[in-house]
């Protein structure tokens, strides 16, 4: 993953409102939600959601599709994981204890042998 790319994922994610819709999304998994439900859930008007998630959107941090007259969204699972990845890339890279650094997403041994998590990806 490229700088730029992460910069924008981390920049978009710095504003309060986003942040929530995305971590409601994260929640959700690969179902996503519907705008609507978004909207309920965390008391956005839907003009202010609109541009959030437009805003978000355009980061690469969320998709979008359309069921039947619904817009659904969903988090993209393998952007987050990138810039997680980017973040922690080196991550303990001078110490004596580089070999102990665990990825903050990891399956966890519980997560994988579960059928509910929020993403395929992460133990989350």
């Amino acid at each position: 993953m490229e700088k730029k790319d992460v910069l924008a994922g981390l920049a978009a994610l710095a504003q309060e409102t986003r942040l929530d819709i995305f971590r409601l999304l994260v929640e959700a998994g690969p179902e996503g939600r519907a705008a609507g439900s978004i909207a309920e859930a965390l008391a956005v008007a839907p003009a202010t959601l609109s541009f959030h998630l437009s805003a978000l959107t355009n980061a690469g941090l969320i998709l979008q599709r359309r069921e039947s007259r619904s817009l659904i969204y969903s988090a993209d699972f393998e952007r987050m994981t990138g810039i997680v990845g980017f973040l922690s890339e080196n991550c303990c890279g001078r110490s004596a204890n580089a070999g102990t650094c665990i990825p903050v997403c990891a399956p966890t041994p519980e997560a994988a042998n579960t059928e509910k998590t929020a993403s395929p990806r992460c133990g989350c």
